[in-house]
């Protein structure tokens, strides 16, 4: 058999339709089953990634918005900040600066420092 005829028997699928046929369909259909356990992995890749993406996307905005709440919040406890809004209601700071109370608890005594006063 010439190297043409070999190559129009092959371009014919002759191969199919031997004697030998069933050993090529088996192949053919392991190649297939491969093929496309192959493409259901890539398509799961892929997914995978799309998804990761998103996510790294979502914790940056997250964290950009937990930067910008957290100025909001030191703009909002500074002194300077609270006595602003509390003029608005007619609440002024104190002209007197606070006074420290201290409390003195007189003990009194046990049974033992009353027998020898």
């Amino acid at each position: 058999m010439s190297t043409s005829n070999k190559i129009y028997d092959f371009l014919k699928a002759k191969y199919l339709i031997d004697d030998n046929a069933f050993e090529n369909w088996k192949f053919i259909l392991f190649v297939l089953v491969l093929a496309m356990i192959m493409i259901t992995n890539i398509h799961s890749y892929e997914a995978k990634i799309f998804k990761i993406a998103d996510l790294s996307t979502e914790v940056k905005e997250l964290r950009s918005e937990f930067v910008d709440r957290k100025s909001e919040l030191m703009k909002l406890k500074m002194e300077s900040t609270i006595t602003q809004k509390m003029k608005e209601r007619g609440i002024v700071p104190s002209e007197v600066p606070p006074v420290k109370v201290k409390v003195i608890i007189e003990k009194e005594p046990n049974w033992w420092e009353r027998i020898w006063k």
